[in-house]
């Protein structure tokens, strides 16, 4: 029985290239004689994206359209179409056409070699510059939840198991962040080498604002640094606060009182006051997501699918 390759790919704001992006990675599994599937997920994008891919899956059979009631983000896109996907092999890219579907065979080739997960390690990235550095620090924050290998670059052009994808849709969660759920379900992992070209139409919708989001995602659902950083600082302020009181007691034992010295208190007071509200305000965000993770059980939902 032939091997299926599912291509998921989250759509938004995609109009002006979808049609071309769909045209070439059909031409190209044409050409190579790969069997595929493609999963489109319309992300809730405001223009006429739903339009054109629902026109694609009802022209061609091997395309599955997917259109989610609203805007939920990348991660939980690819989230949907992984679960949606039926192929022996996952690939996930972006709409945009920077990972090139020619590329697909390295991914291809590199994941028969008996990987669970291979990423497309990029010749040269064609990011803007605040891209290249949230990509850092997200990398950083990959090394130290998910233990993710030094040597191992993670991007959005990979191509994984239908096992691995099996363990990834069990972990419930309402704020799926892919490359970390799949550092935690595969165990045999590898970069191959892949072009990564500029974007043709229109502008990256990864804007610093939707980083800043993705690095919260991160620490408020995957790890618990937030509260261990201000335990740290809590412990220290505690520990200067309990010598600052034994110097004041000293102070007005052999110096006596001086009157002067509500201000030092007035200062003191606020500045612990606005530590014990950060606190709350991080213990807050995490029993938020709690709570929203016990209402609801998907963390999308599906207006429609076509093919």
């Amino acid at each position: 029985m032939a091997i299926v390759y599912s291509v998921v790919i989250p759509v938004y704001k995609s109009e002006l290239i979808i049609e071309k992006t769909i045209s070439r990675i059909i031409g190209f599994s044409e050409l190579k004689g790969f069997k595929i599937e493609l999963v489109l997920v319309n992300d809730g994008s405001p223009d006429k994206s739903w339009s054109i891919i629902e026109t694609a899956a009802q022209n061609d059979s091997r395309i599955k359209a997917i259109n989610l009631l609203k805007n939920y983000g990348q991660h939980t896109a690819v989230y949907c179409g992984i679960k949606e996907s039926m192929g022996d092999f996952i690939i996930t890219m972006d709409d945009d056409l920077q990972n090139p579907p020619e590329e697909l065979h390295h991914l291809i080739e590199k994941i028969h070699e008996g990987y669970d997960l291979v990423f497309a390690e990029f010749n040269q990235k064609m990011h803007a510059g605040f891209r290249k550095l949230g990509t850092r620090l997200v990398s950083y924050l990959n090394n130290k939840i998910f233990g993710k290998p030094k040597d191992l670059k993670l991007t959005n052009f990979r191509i994984f198991t239908r096992a691995t994808a099996n363990r990834l849709i069990a972990y419930k969660t309402n704020y799926p962040y892919i490359p970390g759920l799949l550092l935690m379900s595969a165990s045999k992992m590898a970069n191959v080498k892949t072009e990564h070209h500029a974007r043709e139409i229109g502008s990256s919708n990864y804007t610093l604002m939707r980083i800043l989001k993705l690095m919260a995602r991160l620490l408020f659902n995957y790890s618990s640094y937030p509260l261990k950083m201000v335990s740290g600082a809590g412990i220290f302020i505690s520990v200067m606060s309990f010598f600052a009181g034994l110097f004041f007691i000293a102070k007005s034992v052999f110096l006596g009182v001086d009157v002067e010295g509500w201000t030092t208190i007035v200062a003191l007071l606020s500045f612990l006051c606005g530590f014990i509200l950060i606190m709350l305000g991080i213990m807050g965000e995490y029993l938020a997501r709690i709570m929203n993770q016990l209402a609801s059980s998907e963390p999308y939902q599906i207006r429609e699918i076509v093919g």
